[in-house]
């Protein structure tokens, strides 16, 4: 009987230690700037033209054909300025790539493209919880691009690794994590925190 207050106890207080560790990293993730993590990334955006299926299934193949255009391009790119100007000398056959995915599927209306600021509400992308706020992005607008989008990390590249889109890959989290302070990427990775509340949790099922 002894044996188990004194195991039970022991699990209160390592439980307790859990709990201030998830405190204080949530602190922390909450005094991280949206503004000091949008000057150093770049967004890719896309706009569809409605939410019919027809229109979001067509800017999902406006995306894959983008990706593969931008990839070879994107793969060597050294820092958040040269990938700004990859993307700015490609403008006009972003938008070419996009009008033949659109011709193809028989869609008549357009597409844009350029790189601007844009106001994104708080979006996550695979395991990262990006903040609200405004961030540069290469933004792409199919038509009236009036239905839902789909967006991701142009840089560091996490939109076109080779891989299935959201998931992603070891080298793009590490390609985050040197853009990044360590404050902003706890900030930005969703994980880590479930992760020391699932362990909480499970002092008190005695697992």
């Amino acid at each position: 009987m002894r044996h188990d207050r004194e195991k039970i106890k022991s699990r209160y207080i390592i439980a307790v230690f859990a709990l201030l560790a998830l405190c204080v990293r949530l602190w922390n993730a909450s005094d991280v700037s949206q503004e000091d993590i949008a000057e150093k990334i770049l967004r890719f955006h896309i706009l569809a033209n409605s939410d019919s299926s027809e229109d979001q299934a067509v800017k999902r193949k406006v995306r894959d054909a983008v990706g593969a255009y931008m990839a070879p391009y994107l793969k060597d790119a050294k820092g958040l300025k040269q990938t700004r100007a990859i993307v700015d000398a490609h403008l006009e056959d972003i938008v070419q790539t996009a009008e033949s995915v659109l011709a193809e599927n028989g869609f008549g209306y357009g597409a844009t493209a350029q790189r601007e600021r844009v106001d994104f509400p708080v979006k996550t992308y695979g395991d990262y919880t990006f903040p609200a706020g405004e961030y540069e992005a290469l933004e792409i607008t199919l038509g009236e691009g009036g239905g839902h989008n789909w967006w991701c990390v142009l840089y560091p590249n996490m939109c076109f690794q080779g891989t299935i889109y959201e998931v992603v890959t070891e080298d793009a989290d590490a390609a985050l994590r040197e853009v990044l302070t360590p404050e902003e990427y706890a900030g930005v990775f969703n994980s880590g925190n479930f992760e020391v509340r699932f362990r909480f949790l499970d002092f008190f099922r005695g697992k």
